[in-house]
């Protein structure tokens, strides 16, 4: 058994709360605060969101953390 670790990151719109709630429905579970950055280079609010998961599999560096 493996605990995943993902960081969903996304502008500051709704794309970013869809990500996570896709990841909630896929059974990822929130880890931690979600942080916001101001991304100079593109002059748009950045948003970041870790999320963790217990799979049923050995962890490699290979998987697909989204598939999964």
């Amino acid at each position: 058994m493996a605990k995943l670790y993902r960081l969903l990151t996304e502008e500051d719109t709704s794309a970013f709360c869809h990500k996570v709630s896709d990841a909630l429905a896929k059974g990822w579970e929130l880890y931690g605060d979600p942080s916001y950055a101001f991304d100079a280079a593109n002059n748009v609010m950045r948003c970041a969101q870790a999320v963790t998961k217990e799979v049923d599999a050995d962890y490699s560096p290979d998987m697909k953390l989204g598939q999964q």
